[in-house]
């Protein structure tokens, strides 16, 4: 344990054991007693941030689903009104003055620049959203794009925490090597770049992830004699938990247990996948770690609910989360579509399919409701999680029927410690970089000194529908 004598507990208290260490939430003990105190977490600058890439566009962006308005409110600014059948319908209720919906922008980087580039949007799609910048064309060890949004806020504002950033995915694990129309894989499969040509490769596996945050076991040899005896992470700090409570008053006790509870059934969910994975029966993802449940769903929930833990304890502030290859063919029967996500998505622009298109998507988006919901229940001194963090979720491809990347779909969920208004709509000048509205949005979670970002040509406000053009940078 690590606290500041007579006083209070220091914000990065943390309880140790052999080859574990577990960061502990915000306690009352943590805040100075007797003076005045204002919570870290609330500057702009310690905004946590997640970044959330999904791949293949949205039915909202199609001819018919642009007629429609299955993606774009009806109206622009506050109290945006929204049509019978659109995107946003399993969040809108629940969290409606957290959503920030911006429409009309457009991510060009990620257009093919030569004749050579035809075709290969998939292979740049991914690099380019976070990073709104062109990858360079090869297949060798030249790759070349450009920093991406969460590491701009994790190279500033994240080397405070055990973890500057955490990138996680649902399939699709980094590799390296070539893929399709002479682009370098690392393109395809990363969303996160430190550098222009450092790839952060993104975790799959919720046990890896745990062990990630948790330190648990210094060696493989570790790692592997817990897991075969069941035993829990936190039986290895058991006895400086029982020191450490001695220290608390009776509401942190109660605080810490819940706490400690949620880390202990979020492990034995990754036991339960592992054991059942384990077991000898047939896979429907036989080539996945063992630790990845064979169902999208229960993979989603269990990602998700790590992204809150890490979040809550601030292991991390910065989250990057990929949640699909393109062209992945992932089913979701629950959304009333059996077909396949990427067959779906070439939909001809057919009335009927655009809206089994928007099914599947309006499903995958509403599995962020859980996320939200978490957020929004997590108390952390004056405020929620959710009025503390931003969620960028979106996409650098528009219309996946055509491959392009115009009128490509962005929300911005959370409050961002103010910079986010919520329950807003931002409908954006015909032709405006996807860019601006992440320099804004930048700007406004600390980066004040950022002129520019990736092709941004101006700052794309994000609390009043955006007219005025005149603060353009060129």
């Amino acid at each position: 344990m690590h606290y500041i004598s007579g006083k209070h507990l220091h914000r990065r208290t943390f309880l140790k054991g052999v080859s574990a260490s577990v960061a502990l939430p915000l306690l009352d003990g943590m805040i100075p007693a007797g003076r005045t105190w204002r919570d870290p977490a609330a500057d702009p600058r310690q905004t946590r941030l997640i970044c959330v890439e999904e791949s293949m566009g949205t039915a909202g962006s199609s001819v018919y689903g642009l007629q429609e308005n299955l993606y774009t409110p009806l109206t622009a600014g506050r109290d945006f009104k929204l049509p019978e059948y659109n995107l946003l319908d399993p969040l809108i209720d629940g969290f409606r003055d957290y959503i920030t919906v911006v429409s009309n922008t457009d991510c060009r980087m990620a257009d093919p620049y030569t004749a050579t580039e035809i075709g290969g949007d998939h292979d740049r799609s991914s690099a380019c959203f976070l990073t709104q910048a062109h990858p360079k064309q090869t297949q060798g060890s030249d790759i070349f794009l450009g920093v991406s949004l969460d590491q701009l806020h994790a190279q500033r504002y994240g080397q405070d925490t055990p973890l500057p950033s955490l990138e996680l995915c649902l399939e699709g694990a980094a590799r390296g090597g070539a893929c399709n129309y002479d682009y370098h894989c690392a393109y395809r499969h990363n969303i996160s770049w430190a550098q222009p040509n450092r790839p952060l490769p993104a975790l799959r596996d919720p046990r890896a992830v745990f062990e990630r945050m948790f330190g648990a076991g210094d060696s493989t040899a570790d790692r592997i004699e817990r897991r075969q005896t069941r035993g829990s992470l936190l039986d290895w700090i058991a006895v400086e938990t029982a020191r450490f409570k001695r220290s608390l008053s009776a509401v942190d006790r109660v605080a810490l247990d819940s706490y400690l509870d949620g880390v202990r059934e979020i492990e034995r969910r990754i036991q339960l996948v592992e054991s059942r994975n384990s077991s000898g029966e047939g896979r429907a993802l036989p080539d996945a770690p063992a630790g990845v449940p064979d169902s999208w769903d229960d993979h989603m929930e269990l990602m998700l609910d790590l992204q809150v833990l890490a979040l809550r304890s601030e292991i991390t502030r910065v989250i990057s989360f990929k949640t699909g290859s393109d062209q992945s063919n992932t089913s979701h029967p629950a959304s009333g579509v059996d077909a396949g996500w990427h067959a779906v998505s070439h939909h001809g622009n057919n009335p009927i399919t655009v809206m089994q298109y928007l099914a599947i998507n309006s499903y995958r988006l509403g599995a962020f409701g859980r996320l939200l919901e978490k957020l929004e229940g997590t108390v952390e001194g004056d405020a929620t999680l959710l009025d503390k963090t931003a969620i960028v979720w979106g996409s650098a491809m528009g219309d996946p029927n055509l491959h392009n990347h115009r009128r490509v779909p962005l929300l911005l969920m959370g409050k961002a410690n103010g910079a986010l208004e919520g329950n807003m709509h931002v409908n954006a000048p015909e032709g405006t970089p996807t860019a601006n509205a992440f320099l804004a949005l930048l700007q406004g979670i600390g980066h004040h000194d950022l002129e520019h970002f990736g092709d941004s040509t101006f700052k794309l406000p994000l609390g009043v529908p955006a007219r005025d053009t005149s603060a353009s940078l060129e």
